[in-house]
């Protein structure tokens, strides 16, 4: 028996809670990796698992173990580091799980990342709401707001918010508000999220501000509302995310830079720093250095009035 790879067999099913996630990883079978896991019951005379039709678990024995093998398996990885033995060249699949705006960004950067690591494969999973990364077989994810998971590691990278924006058609005809109140005025594309999507908050000088807003336009897709405000519907409040290339090319203004809206704290999050694969470690690296990109982009962001008028004749 291969101790070593019986051993990170096993933590990674513990941590997983799937063989056959494990084994996807691996590029093996889920039969190669029960049978490691129970080399390992053999071995040690005990039962590692309790198995049902829909989840595993670990028993006594099993907890006990998994901290043994984390440090025997540390000390492992310490001693090929020491001795330069490490992987030059991050390989296999990696699920990362992001927002939607994060999203339409990322994708368009990940050539880059993954010319640099020919072996390397990235699988987006779009989720607006955060979860379980165990449940979703997530290797790392990309949220916005404070984890509420205490086990899992959470890096702090950015702020971000939303934003007031419209194209230029729409300024060109109707103006540009100077304060959230004169929203009223104006044709707002409304991103229909339920009873509160037709109040939006924003943050003045003096305080919190709730602004009523009304238009003729409404959908519960941020794409659909960001096409709808590019057509010049009118004012839209969009994640910054979604909208900071538009905001690059000029297809968009952003508004009210003097009262921010909705700002969260952006994070990347992981289960565990223990045993993170190369491979993950990149992908980590590569998320945060987007997010500190984007976040100093939407700094530098167009507004209304910045630039010269000569387009408007």
């Amino acid at each position: 028996m291969d101790m070593l790879r019986s051993l990170a067999t096993f933590v990674r099913v513990a941590e997983s809670g799937s063989f056959s996630a494990v084994a996807r990883e691996n590029g093996s079978s889920h039969t190669a990796a029960t049978r490691m896991v129970g080399q390992l019951e053999e071995h040690f005379g005990v039962r590692l698992f309790h198995r049902s039709t829909r989840r595993i678990s670990l028993t006594e024995d099993g907890q006990d173990l998994l901290g043994h093998a984390r440090n025997l398996l540390d000390a492992a990885e310490g001693m090929e580091g020491a001795l330069g033995r490490q992987r030059a060249s991050p390989t296999g699949r990696v699920r990362l799980g992001t927002p939607l705006g994060a999203a339409r960004l990322l994708v368009a950067r990940l050539p880059g990342l993954l010319e640099r690591y020919p072996g390397l494969s990235v699988d987006v999973v779009v989720r607006d709401q955060p979860g379980d990364l165990v449940e979703e077989r997530l290797d790392v994810a990309l949220q916005f707001g404070q984890p509420t998971d205490g086990s899992v590691v959470a890096r702090a990278v950015a702020t971000i918010g939303q934003m007031a924006i419209a194209a230029p058609m729409y300024l060109e005809r109707h103006g540009m508000p100077s304060h959230p109140d004169e929203l009223a005025q104006h044709a707002c594309v409304i991103h229909d999220t339920g009873p509160n999507s037709m109040r939006w908050m924003f943050a003045g000088p003096q305080g919190p501000i709730e602004v009523p807003v009304v238009g003729a336009f409404h959908s519960n897709s941020l794409d659909v509302v960001r096409a709808a405000a590019m057509a010049g519907l009118g004012i839209a409040l969009m994640p910054e995310p979604l909208i900071a290339d538009d905001l690059r090319t000029v297809r968009l203004y952003r508004l009210l830079a003097d009262f921010p809206s909705g700002r969260q704290q952006a994070y990347v999050v992981y289960p565990s720093r223990r045993h993170l694969a190369p491979r993950t470690r990149v992908v980590i690296d590569f998320l945060v250095e987007e997010v500190r990109q984007l976040e100093a982009r939407l700094a530098a962001g167009r507004t209304w009035g910045e630039t010269d008028t000569a387009w408007l004749v």
